[in-house]
């Protein structure tokens, strides 16, 4: 808010005369900025970017005294921890420049608008999630909280319990079962994950799948067994899960774990792992022909990391309708993936034998 400064004395008429020109110049230059991009809600304080105010995530932390940049809308767009649902071009305040793509920068807004755009077109129920740990920046699109059969990710959850409950003294990791645990991560191997869910808690775990990991949504499927291969969860739990490994655990847990998803065998080259060699992802995916309502489906979906430090967090999953192959999942998946890192599609990947989905 402007006032006009006050006078106590008269002045010459000459004088006076230009004290006005000057003050009626200076006022009317304080209106036209005010014009001219004040974006100031009704309180006077900063109005909010289309799609609604965003807030920091406990996910990642912006750094300190940084600003919160507005979200460019691309699928279901957030800057730190908010949500905006929105398509098409990057959004811009009322007073930015046509290159202010918020916190994901111009090019990658861009990949990401073409990532939501692949997305819709696919059939069943696709959805990806991605946070950039470094800004806290999030996006989604398609059905990033559809809850669908996990598959083989829940083993980064088994793997991760196991190596922290080891590190606090409450259970003791022999060899045999850390050549388990390497066998799950690197081949998805479902013998080493059976073994070490009936040696290690079995249904015990879930809760803390859930309470410590954020996998809020994570389930056991009515009808089937309680274990590990009979769970559903959505992309966004697997996004927490993979933030909590990256974040919480201990670091020698936590290069452990890096490693391991960094140089898994042939068997889970694609899904997070299409973002490319450049970006040095790490991976762990799940595939898997399932029954809901009596009909059979495949579900396939990828959880990991990509860029120096393992800034992005990804996750992916791809709930087929029924007739689809595998094929089709892993082509999906790893589609967008590529597409939301630059890379060319369809993407060069290994599809696995649907013999060997559980």
């Amino acid at each position: 808010m402007h006032t006009s400064p006050s006078r106590s004395r008269r002045w010459p008429l000459i004088s006076a005369l230009a004290v006005l020109l000057v003050l009626a110049a200076a006022a009317g230059g304080a209106l036209a900025l005010r014009g001219a991009g004040d974006d100031r809600g009704d309180e006077g304080g900063p109005a909010a970017a289309p799609g609604g105010a965003a807030t920091p995530t406990a996910e990642a932390t912006t750094p300190a005294g940084a600003a919160t940049p507005a979200p460019p809308p691309v699928g279901s767009l957030a800057a730190p921890g908010g949500t905006a649902a929105a398509t098409g071009s990057p959004a811009r305040s009322p007073g930015t420049t046509p290159t202010d793509c918020g916190p994901w920068g111009c090019p990658l807004a861009s990949r990401l608008a073409a990532a939501g755009a692949l997305v819709a077109r696919e059939p069943g129920r696709l959805g990806i999630t991605v946070l950039d740990r470094r800004t806290g920046a999030l996006w989604s699109a398609g059905t990033a909280d559809h809850l669908m059969w996990a598959s083989s990710t829940p083993k980064l959850a088994l793997a991760t319990s196991l190596l922290e409950r080891h590190r606090a003294g409450e259970i003791t990791l022999d060899a045999t079962a850390r050549q388990q645990i390497a066998a799950m991560l690197a081949v998805s191997d479902d013998s080493a994950a059976d073994a070490l869910w009936d040696r290690y808690g079995g249904a015990a775990l879930l809760p803390r799948f859930r309470d410590r990991y954020g996998m809020t949504g994570a389930t056991f499927v009515a009808g089937f067994p309680q274990r590990w291969g009979f769970i559903k969860v959505s992309a966004q739990d697997l996004r927490r899960l993979m933030t909590y490994v990256l974040a919480r655990t201990d670091p020698a847990d936590r290069a452990y774990l890096v490693g391991a998803m960094r140089t898994t065998g042939p068997i889970q080259h694609w899904g997070v792992w299409a973002a490319g060699p450049a970006q040095r992802p790490g991976v762990k995916d799940g595939w898997s022909i399932e029954s809901d309502a009596g009909v059979q489906h495949w579900c396939t979906s990828s959880v990991g990391f990509a860029g120096e430090g393992e800034r992005y967090v990804v996750a992916v999953m791809d709930d087929l309708p029924p007739g689809a192959g595998i094929g089709a999942g892993v082509h999906a998946v790893s589609d967008v993936v590529a597409t939301v890192f630059g890379r060319s599609t369809p993407a060069a990947v290994t599809v696995p034998d649907e013999s060997t989905g559980r």
